[in-house]
C-alpha cells in the first residue's frame, strides 16, 4: 500500500474513534430550570420581554449595561444579568458569583437610575466545582 493510503486510513480511524468517544459521554445530572421557569411566569415580576421601548427607559438600560460590560473585574455571569427598565424603574435579575459583584452592579445601576429607582433581584450563584481530567 502507498503511504498516502495508509495515512488516509489512519485519519479515518482516528476520526471514527473520536466520534465514538464523544457519543459515549453522559452528564451525571441533567439540567433542570423548572424552578427558574416557574419564577419567570409570575406576572408580578418583570421579565426582559417587558422592557419598555420608550427612549428614556432604553437609555437607562443601555447606560447600565455599558457600565457593567466595561468593568473587566466582573464575571461573565455578572455581565449577563437582566436589566429591565419600566417607566424609569430598574429591575436587576440574574446570578452573579459573589456578594461583591452584586453590590458593584447595584451601585452602577443606582448611580445611573437613582437609588430609589433600582430593585435588585440578583442572586449569588456558587461556582460549580470542576474536576480536572488526567
Amino acid at each position: 500500500m502507498s503511504r498516502s493510503k495508509i495515512w488516509m486510513l489512519v485519519c479515518i480511524l482516528c476520526f471514527g474513534l473520536s466520534l465514538s468517544a464523544q457519543g459515549t459521554k453522559q452528564e451525571n445530572t441533567p439540567p433542570d430550570n423548572t424552578k427558574i421557569n416557574k419564577r419567570d411566569q409570575d406576572q408580578s415580576r418583570p421579565t426582559a420581554g417587558q422592557q419598555k421601548e420608550n427612549r428614556p427607559d432604553r437609555e437607562i438600560t443601555r447606560d447600565i449595561r455599558r457600565a457593567i460590560t466595561e468593568d473587566k473585574g466582573l464575571s461573565t455571569y455578572a455581565k449577563n444579568i437582566k436589566i429591565i427598565t419600566q417607566d424609569g424603574n430598574v429591575t436587576l435579575r440574574g446570578p452573579v458569583r459573589s456578594e461583591e459583584e452584586k453590590k458593584n452592579i447595584e451601585a452602577k445601576a443606582s448611580g445611573i437610575a437613582g437609588q430609589s429607582h433600582v430593585k435588585s433581584e440578583i442572586q449569588i450563584a456558587a461556582e460549580k466545582e470542576t474536576t480536572k481530567k488526567k
